[in-house]
């Protein structure tokens, strides 16, 4: 196997035991990007040289026997929203251009203190305003869409172009992609991750998480980003993530909710079939299956939209006015919307949210976990407008990607996203576990679960044509 082929648990392990060095794995990676980036335009820009001199500084220390933890001599993306000192931070947006961050984000921080390596800043759907990444292809079919919004990350990660990466999920910005390109997204508990340093789409529905090959990775890099920070108001005074989930695969006593409605409405036949095989298979690892219904459905994305587009609006209120003509349509016309919601809609919105909040910690009290599909269809075609669903319903694919998501991002519950197959044309299927607030270690054990029992699954995107 090829270095940029391994995933974090694999190549730290390999860099620990000296059987692989920093310097050996970045540049595998970095051949890797110079390989395929032209077709997939996973990154914004790549910063070689200095990924290069941070591989050599980190071998230094491994050999003179001084190791940070399992992220050392790891080669990762972030997404283009968050800010790491004297680079450039542009929301891959035309409004940003020129913008040189002048401090380190709480996130790049962290994960530069455990020794990671910085490649470059990964595509994001223009200020994380959008569910498609359009400059972006999808990893394993170049005519499909990346997902999004942290597109770039997903698909550097699904083609070897780096060992983790981060992004950002406001309405399933983290999951979505992750899921259309067959690799583990972990949206964490809101206010876990400090969101200090990461531009903001909207600041009550903003999460920032890793993207990784495998439930494993998610847990190593979490552990690295979870934690206080003062800066963020939202953050939380005690951030416990429990511990980590072990090589164990037996969820004898584990309760798994599936629901009877919303989540498998409006899906795909193939989408419906693989996460209830998976859902069985979750059982036949000793969990226990509960049917539950979601509460108050029929509002999820009106509650989403009503937060979302009124906070994205005000963010952007000194430039939208100042140089909308910078702003691509799609995103000009969403903020340029906010500035017609009222006040009283907003508000409604945040008591609706309260609301909604309550009724899933009543349901998550009589259950461990919420297992369903993490997006109702596979990657669409580029340019593709709606679906329409057996019913006869038609609805946009921004409508339908941030449908499955938005929930966790309103009630601020953990939500892994994680592969399950395939369909018939070869995309990946991503399965949605869900859990109570700061209950990280109970979806990652069930991920990991589920993980370890299958075999003969790819670990990268084949990267088509």
């Amino acid at each position: 196997m090829r270095p940029f082929e391994l995933s974090l648990t694999e190549a730290a392990r390999a860099v620990r035991t000296r059987e692989l060095s920093p310097v050996e794995l970045t540049e595998s990676v970095l051949d890797r990007i110079g390989a395929v980036e032209e077709r997939l335009q996973a990154y914004v820009t790549v910063t070689a040289d200095a990924a290069r001199r941070a591989a050599a500084q980190a071998e230094r220390e491994i050999t003179a026997g001084q190791p940070l933890g399992p992220l050392h001599g790891i080669p990762m993306g972030l997404k283009d929203m968050i800010d790491t000192k004297g680079m450039a931070t542009t929301a891959s947006s035309r409004v940003r251009s020129g913008h040189v961050a002048d401090g380190d984000s709480a996130v790049a921080s962290r994960l530069a203190a455990a020794g990671a390596i910085l490649l470059g800043k990964t595509h994001t759907h223009e200020f994380a305003y959008g569910l498609t990444t359009p400059q972006t292809k999808n990893a394993w079919d170049h005519d499909r869409v990346a997902g999004g919004s942290s597109g770039g990350s997903a698909v550097a990660v699904a083609a070897g172009e780096a060992t983790f990466a981060l992004g950002t999920d406001t309405g399933g910005s983290i999951r979505v992609p992750a899921a259309l390109n067959g690799v583990v997204g972990l949206k964490p508990t809101y206010g876990l991750v400090s969101r200090h340093g990461v531009t903001s789409l909207s600041w009550s529905l903003d999460h920032v998480g890793p993207i990784t090959r495998t439930v494993r990775d998610a847990a190593l890099v979490l552990s690295a980003l979870a934690g206080h920070d003062p800066r963020d108001p939202a953050s939380l005074t005690a951030a416990p993530i429990g511990e980590l989930p072990e090589e164990e695969g037996d969820l004898s006593g584990l309760r798994v909710g599936v629901p009877s409605n919303y989540y498998f409405d409006r899906v795909s036949p193939e989408i419906d079939v693989a996460v209830r095989r998976a859902i069985g298979q979750l059982q036949e690892l000793g969990a226990e299956l509960v049917e539950v219904e979601i509460p108050m459905a029929r509002y999820v994305q009106a509650i989403q939209w009503g937060l979302m587009v009124p906070e994205a609006t005000a963010y952007h209120e000194r430039t939208l006015r100042s140089m909308p003509e910078r702003y691509g349509p799609d995103v000009r016309v969403l903020l340029e919307a906010g500035e017609f919601v009222p006040a009283g809609d907003y508000l409604r919105a945040q008591r609706a949210r309260t609301l909604m909040r309550d009724a899933w910690a009543r349901m998550l009290g009589t259950v461990d976990l919420i297992a369903a599909p993490a997006v109702p269809m596979t990657a669409a075609r580029a340019g593709q407008d709606s679906v329409e669903w057996a019913d006869g319903t038609v609805e946009a694919v921004s409508d339908s990607y941030v449908r499955l998501s938005a929930p966790a991002n309103i009630t601020g519950v953990p939500a892994l996203t994680l592969p399950v197959g395939l369909d018939r044309t070869g995309l990946p299927i991503g399965m949605q576990l869900m859990g109570r607030p700061l209950g990280e270690a109970t979806v990652l054990r069930a991920g990991r679960a589920y993980e370890r029992a299958q075999t003969g699954t790819r670990s990268l995107a084949p990267v088509a044509g």
